[in-house]
């Protein structure tokens, strides 16, 4: 059943990820930042390092309407430190509160290039190639174009690889809106 739901998944991320990289609308806004790796979130410390984050959200295609309009993404989360990097792809709903603050929630999917099962007490286990990952971000709108935000991320195989140790990361990120 496990090699089932890996396989699902495998075939949707890398499915979706041409879709998100050609995007169905234009290029909406850039974001970049700098991440703590690894943190004590949902998961536990293990790996060392700063986080390089990049993504691109496209403008949400009119047939995810009735979900709200999620904008698609495609990223990165680079660790500097030579430990797990994640590539990504999925989506981003984001509601406006007060004046200029908003909140993002993200859902996707991941590939990494760390290990899957490891005894290195300084490395994670994450158990598939393919991950989920879920994110959540509090922002500002300093203006029209620009943003900050804190960003929290978390990655896992949900219980579907032999391991599952995830990891999570968190940090500070600009964006420029077009």
């Amino acid at each position: 059943m496990r090699n089932c739901i890996k396989q699902i998944v495998a075939a949707l991320v890398l499915s979706l990820l041409p879709v998100l990289a050609n995007a169905q609308g234009p290029v909406s806004e850039v974001r970049g930042g700098i991440y703590s790796h690894d943190i004590d979130f949902v998961s536990f410390n293990r790996e060392d390092g700063v986080d390089l984050n990049a993504e691109v959200l496209f403008e949400a295609p009119d047939i995810l309407q009735s979900l709200w309009s999620p904008r698609p993404h495609v990223g990165a989360t680079v660790n500097t430190e030579g430990n797990t990097s994640f590539y990504y792809g999925g989506f981003t709903w984001e509601w406006d509160f007060l004046d200029n603050y908003f909140v993002d929630a993200n859902l996707g999917g991941a590939l990494h290039d760390g290990r899957n099962v490891t005894d290195d007490p300084d490395r994670k286990s994450m158990g598939s190639d393919v991950l989920f990952r879920l994110g959540a971000a509090l922002g500002y709108r300093l203006n029209e174009n620009y943003n900050i935000s804190l960003q929290v991320e978390h990655y896992s195989n949900a219980g579907t690889g032999a391991a599952n140790e995830g990891l999570d990361t968190l940090g500070l990120r600009v964006g420029y809106r077009f």
